[in-house]
């Protein structure tokens, strides 16, 4: 999924400064963004100051939306580098395709992972003929320097592993969980877990304590570690956790993100994630000029053009503590 934001703005992540290494409960508030003509979402990552959550770089909660009638999800073809997106459905499918020549149609609880590497181009739209509710998340990891020019590639998982306990079912996204391992490729140590709650539930999750953590909330009502997560809202709980207490008043579905703190700093703007404003300046200009995403072939459309990039002095920002 991309950034559609047209006022686009580089900002500074990553880097021990901005984690958070004891235990915490910090609640963050979305921010609502326009997706094409029928969609909206609640950004949660980046976000006023919180910026990533181990590799976790940008988190889009949306739905539940009633688009019988409409298109649904139109995302025109769009670049990306030096990430890799994450898209992840309750209810719904997303039509996939990519300048590989990928077409695939993801449906709930299947993992489309795209690794963007050096360069790469997707669109994403609802089918012509398709459900009533779309209802997801789309996420991204940021690689690290060893591996942000890797070849892209995409990847889609229809059967993933799962983790049981009395009322609780967590299916693994991407890295591993009380012994199961998600088929997703990673390149830092990372969790992503979707979480499945019976009302009544009570459970204690495991956790590595060298991870940072957060708790995204997709539907229900649920409280982690004693905190109520409205759906749309996410939960940091920073490091040095061995277990995380979970319950829920009605059936909730949660999303489990983690991994270790990501030690460099990045740049991010648009739909990239870059070291420095120079090459951001220069992925712009190729994507402009066509020369080194490639083409998505078969998408109705134009492809999305590229924001204006303001000439700034990067800062980094965030709190030690």
């Amino acid at each position: 999924m991309s950034n559609l934001d047209r006022q686009a703005t580089l900002s500074v992540c990553g880097g021990r400064g901005f984690v958070v290494a004891e235990p915490v409960r910090e609640l963050l508030t979305p921010r609502h963004v326009r997706l094409g003509e029928s969609t909206e979402v609640r950004r949660l990552l980046p976000n006023l100051g919180r910026r990533m959550v181990g590799a976790w770089a940008f988190v889009d909660h949306y739905g539940p939306d009633d688009i019988a009638g409409e298109p649904g999800m139109q995302v025109p073809p769009h670049p990306h580098m030096g990430l890799q997106t994450v898209s992840w459905l309750h209810e719904g499918e997303v039509l996939h395709r990519d300048s590989l020549g990928s077409l695939r149609t993801i449906r709930p609880r299947e993992l489309g992972l795209m690794t963007s590497g050096r360069a790469i181009s997707h669109s994403e739209e609802s089918p012509k003929s398709h459900a009533r509710f779309l209802h997801g998340a789309q996420l991204w990891v940021a690689l690290p320097d060893a591996h942000r020019h890797v070849e892209p590639h995409f990847q889609h998982h229809t059967e993933l592993p799962t983790v049981t306990a009395p009322g609780l079912t967590a299916t693994l996204i991407l890295g591993g969980l009380d012994g199961a391992t998600s088929p997703g490729t990673t390149y830092t140590p990372i969790v992503g877990a979707d979480l499945a709650l019976s009302a009544g539930a009570e459970a204690r999750l495991p956790l590595d304590p060298d991870f940072e953590y957060a708790v995204l909330s997709m539907s229900g009502q649920a409280e982690v570690d004693g905190v109520p997560v409205l759906p749309g809202s996410m939960l940091y709980l920073g490091c040095g956790r061995t277990e995380l207490p979970l319950r829920a008043d009605t059936d909730a579905g949660l999303m489990l993100l983690g991994g270790e703190p990501f030690e460099e700093e990045i740049v991010m703007w648009w739909n990239f994630i870059g070291r420095s404003h120079e090459e951001i300046e220069e992925a712009r200009k190729g994507w402009m000029s066509t020369s080194c995403f490639g083409e998505v072939k078969g998408y109705d459309g134009d492809r999305l053009p590229a924001p204006e990039l303001t000439p700034i002095t990067l800062k980094p920002r965030g709190r030690v503590r």
